[in-house]
This record gives structure tokens, C-alpha cells and sequence, in this order.
């Protein structure tokens, strides 16, 4: 059992939302505008004792200085936060021996250095007690990610998203380089 739900990351706080209507009012303007940006650092909270992922700590993605911070819980619970998360500080959980690490999981870390094209909230409808579900994808230079919920932790997938996802398009930039914000207008699928 947890005894610290922030998992000893100071500062951080989790603002959790369900459903795709209410995360794209709070955040889909904030996320339209990392269009265009480099992904500087793509960070994982790394158990060093199992040398492996500890996916129950938020995804930090830094943008050109402005960091999303992802994460999900339960089915359906998903929190985004922005720059609230020092990647350099230590983390003071008991239970495991936690640092921050880039370049960890080879498939995040060759999108490094590419521009986001395109940001989308994909919307699970599988049929399942997760239909519903909100799950972030970004489209690069030259690869994708998708961080999406893998029953009650965080999941990373770097293919095309299930078709058993609804895609609702934020932002993407047009091969002119012209940024088109689409989260203004209703979802549509």
C-alpha cells in the first residue's frame, strides 16, 4: 500500500478529469500551443533497484521549456499538468529507489529533438469498463506517442492508435508550417 500517492515528487500534485469534453475545455488550448515546439527531454521516473519503468509516476515531456506532465490512474482518470515537476530533484519515496531518467526506453528517447506536428486526445470505445478513457497522442517529425492509461498506471504505445479509439484532433501544423487549432470547434471523431 502507498503511503505517499505523489510518490515522494515534490511539488507535484495530480489534478485529476474525466472525460474527453472536460480535459479538452481545461487543457486543449494550452495543448494547441505546444505545436510547433522541439521535444527537449522526455522523462520516466526509473526504479533503479528493478531497473525498469515506474509507470504509476507521471510522463514529462519539455517541450521547449514547457513541460506536460501525463498521467492516469484507475480506468479513466487522467491528470495533466504543466511545469510543476523538477526532472533534477531527488525523489524521497521509501518504498523504491526512484530517479529521473531520459534516454531510458530507446523509442521515446529517438523523439528527442523533433517538432511535435500534431497533438490529439484519443477517446477509448472498446466496449470495455474503460470506454470513455482519455489517452494523449503526439504526432513528431518522425514517430508518435501515445501515453494513455494501462489500468491504473501509465501506458506508452509508439504506433498508430487501436481502432478502437475515437480521435479528436487539437492542433496540428500543415506541411506550410501553419498552425491550425482545431479544439475551438466541437469534437468531432
Amino acid at each position: 500500500m502507498r503511503s505517499d500517492p505523489y510518490f515522494g515528487i515534490e511539488g507535484y500534485k495530480p489534478a485529476w478529469q474525466r472525460g474527453l469534453r472536460s480535459i479538452q475545455a481545461r487543457h486543449g488550448r494550452r495543448l494547441a500551443s505546444l505545436v510547433g515546439r522541439r521535444l527537449t527531454h522526455a522523462w520516466l521516473l526509473w526504479d533503479r533497484e528493478n531497473d525498469e519503468w515506474f509507470a504509476d509516476a507521471p510522463v514529462l515531456l519539455d517541450l521547449d521549456g514547457e513541460q506536460l506532465e501525463i498521467q492516469h490512474q484507475k480506468f479513466d482518470d487522467l491528470s495533466l499538468t504543466w511545469s510543476t515537476v523538477d526532472p533534477f530533484a531527488s525523489v524521497a519515496y521509501p518504498e523504491f529507489d526512484l530517479v529521473w531518467r531520459t534516454g531510458a526506453v530507446p523509442d521515446l528517447a529517438r523523439l528527442e529533438g523533433q517538432h511535435l506536428r500534431d497533438i490529439t486526445l484519443l477517446e477509448w470505445q472498446g466496449g470495455d469498463m474503460a470506454d470513455g478513457m482519455v489517452a494523449v497522442h503526439l504526432c513528431f517529425d518522425d514517430g508518435q506517442l501515445a501515453v494513455y492509461n494501462a489500468l491504473d498506471e501509465n501506458g506508452v504505445s509508439f504506433d498508430r492508435p487501436s481502432r478502437q479509439y475515437v480521435t479528436h484532433r487539437i492542433a496540428s501544423r500543415t506541411r506550410s508550417g501553419r498552425r491550425v487549432e482545431l479544439h475551438e470547434h466541437p469534437l468531432q471523431p
